[in-house]
């Protein structure tokens, strides 16, 4: 039990390096209560506003963030002893008990987190937030906190969506926030392999610099890019939008360094081994259970001439799924394919401004009333491009395809980070949105589709609280796909958390009962652990038991995360 909670302030012995007269750590790149920084934020578009108020019901008097100042956090209980050891090993301008770090480094970006950070509630919070400068701190900080009985919730970005960096202490004297951001350097490139290290805290747009500077990219880029980190997406698995043409992490990945309580593991990047079970696929994903990426060497490519967008319209999203199914398996899928709903689609177009009411207009007159919006981007020099662009065409003629030309596609580009600024703006007005997602093969597809979206439906109104819901298909397999669904309901105004748990068990029992995977790229965290097993099996979780008490025996690392 934590202790009771009391306002916490900047800590007095907190040295002068955190006020900026000596060098100190870094401070967070976000800002502490949303998505992203301040700046991008809007008004809800007009037409989302109407038809939101019109389907689900007005959202009420508007629900602004308390002042950073009025967070409630518990005490640190982080001994003095430690302290002064984990000083010892970082320096102590990058051992801070500041109000602002913890907050900042208390959660990640899930709706409860958010929604605990906006009411200023947060039942747990690290009780230092520690910032290793390479590889051997993060080792020495490790051994500390085994001495000192204290869990470890490795950081990066703070992007999590599952709960997967909340400073939960697992019966632990204390939690401390381990910040990677200082292990942000391009520690090797070897062009004639195609290869790069990276440090676990390089941010996406500064991998992208770095290599860029050498003629290499490594294309991946999920929509927290701006706000995530190399290590963050290799200790989640993590899938970016270019993946369909460039591959998730785990295919870029190919050779890690990992500091665990009992050492670090070296996994070497060989183009392929048969040295037994890859250590590469049991410590991609651990999200921090069984110790910390500290770097990354993967797979890169030369820098694109071009990419170049473009989207059609589909007559249902049945229709939809086939076409990118053939896109896919007859290897002329684009690098981003990303096919929207009927309901996505819909709330897209009433999001989109004038532009997006004039081609909602014009696919009405081409009898498409209600489609569905594919989007694809095809990135290389230009003959590959047009060559590629010419065979999508061809087979997507065959499915009755609506070319709607480039803008459409740029429109998407310019804006695909964006999505998360109108999430905040959704809450202010008193809406609950939150996303999740999974894959199927595509024989199951569609079902799989289906019952999430009637689960979702079912478990919102039964609260009173009617649900649009919407979904993507935006990574493509010669077996399968994802399915990314998009939720919105008027929240339920001091039940928030119980109402987002109500939707989020209803998914996740329609998820698993489909025989899907409970994610495909958001990672377990906490909010997954409890179905897990169902996918992985009895033995299966015992043998992650396994591997955590041999990397971690006094499980210190990131407790009550991925394992149930």
């Amino acid at each position: 039990m934590s202790a009771e909670p009391a306002p916490a302030t900047a800590d007095a012995a907190t040295p002068a390096a955190d006020t900026g007269t000596r060098p100190g750590p870094p401070q967070p790149r976000q800002r502490w209560w949303g998505w992203g920084v301040d700046g991008h934020d809007g008004p809800l578009p007009e037409g989302a506003a109407k038809l939101l108020a019109a389907e689900l019901g007005d959202g009420g008097e508007r629900v602004e963030p308390v002042a950073l100042d009025a967070v409630v956090v518990p005490p640190s209980t982080l001994a003095a002893a430690a302290r002064t050891a984990l000083q010892d090993v970082v320096g102590a301008p990058f051992v801070t008990t500041d109000h602002a770090q913890r907050v900042s480094h208390a959660a990640g970006r899930s709706y409860p987190d958010l929604v605990r950070l906006r009411t200023g509630h947060l039942e747990h919070a690290p009780d230092a937030v520690v910032f290793p400068a390479d590889a051997v701190e993060v080792a020495a900080v490790l051994q500390v906190c085994v001495a000192h009985d204290v869990a470890v919730v490795p950081f990066g970005g703070g992007s999590s969506v599952v709960g997967g960096v909340e400073a939960l202490r697992g019966g632990r004297s204390a939690a401390i926030c381990l910040d990677l951001t200082r292990l942000d350097q391009l520690t090797s490139v070897d062009p004639v392999s195609e290869l790069a290290t990276l440090g676990a805290g390089v941010y996406g747009p500064d991998a992208e610099a770095l290599l860029g500077e050498h003629g290499l990219c490594l294309g991946h880029a999920p929509q927290s890019f701006e706000f995530s980190t190399v290590g963050g997406w290799v200790a989640t698995r993590s899938s970016g939008q270019s993946s369909t043409g460039y591959g998730r992490i785990d295919a870029l990945v190919r050779g890690l360094k990992v500091a665990t309580p009992s050492g670090e593991v070296t996994v070497h990047p060989f183009p392929g081994t048969a040295a037994g079970p890859a250590l590469r696929e049991l410590l991609v994903g651990s999200e921090g259970t069984l110790g910390v990426i500290t770097e990354a060497t993967l797979r890169v490519r030369p820098t694109p001439a071009e990419r170049h967008s473009e989207a059609y319209a589909i007559g249902s999203f049945a229709a939809g799924v086939d076409a990118v199914r053939d896109l896919e398996q007859a290897g002329a899928a684009a690098d981003v394919t990303r096919l929207a709903d009927e309901e996505e689609t819909r709330f897209n177009l009433a999001a989109g401004g004038t532009a997006a009411k004039a081609l909602g207009l014009y696919l009405k007159a081409r009898g498409r009333g209600r489609p569905c919006i594919l989007i694809l981007a095809f990135d290389g020099d230009p003959d590959t491009v047009r060559e590629r662009r010419r065979r999508a065409g061809r087979i997507l003629a065959h499915h009755n395809a609506v070319a709607l030309g480039h803008e459409p596609g740029a429109a998407w580009e310019s804006g695909r980070f964006h999505g998360p600024y109108l999430r905040d703006e959704l809450m202010s007005a008193g809406y609950l949105v939150d996303t999740l997602e999974t894959s199927a093969p595509w024989s199951s597809l569609l079902d799989v589709y289906r019952g999430v979206g009637a689960a979702l439906r079912a478990a919102l109104e039964a609260r009173g609280t009617p649900a649009l819901v919407g979904c993507h298909v935006s990574h493509l397999y010669p077996t399968g796909a994802s399915l990314y669904f998009t939720y919105l309901a008027r929240s339920e105004r001091g039940s928030e958390l119980a109402q987002w748990q109500a939707a989020k068990h209803a998914a996740s029992d329609a998820i698993v009962a489909a025989g899907a995977t409970i994610t495909h790229h958001h990672a377990v965290g906490v909010d997954h652990a409890p179905w897990l097993g169902a996918e992985v099996g009895p033995l299966g979780l015992e043998l992650l038991r396994a591997t955590k008490a041999t990397l971690d025996p006094t499980g210190i690392m990131n407790p009550g995360k991925l394992l149930p």
